[in-house]
């Protein structure tokens, strides 16, 4: 018998984000967790440039993620989006 997987959604983020941006992020991820019942939240990254603030961002929602019993996973993104959540040492945070 093949287990059920859980639901999956997606949200698109754009930049640029900048700290205030941020309880906001969380609560649209949180919302979308709770009105869904998702287990994967796939953030639609492509179009963003990345930067130390959409890593931290990208972070927090994560943990919010985390928080509900959800993943948060990266669609689209960029290598240097990649480089640098590796630089920033999260790359275990966001695995492929």
């Amino acid at each position: 018998m093949v287990a059920a997987s859980a639901p999956e959604t997606i949200l698109t983020i754009r930049g640029p984000i900048v700290p205030d941006n941020l309880p906001g992020l969380c609560d649209r991820v949180c919302s979308l967790l709770v009105s869904t019942e998702a287990g994967v939240v796939h953030c639609e990254v492509g179009s963003i440039a990345p930067d130390a603030a959409i890593v931290d961002a990208l972070a927090r929602l994560q943990l919010a993620a985390r928080r509900h019993g959800c993943r948060v996973r990266l669609r689209h993104a960029s290598d240097e989006l990649r480089e640098l959540v590796a630089f920033m040492g999260l790359e275990d945070v966001f695995p492929d």
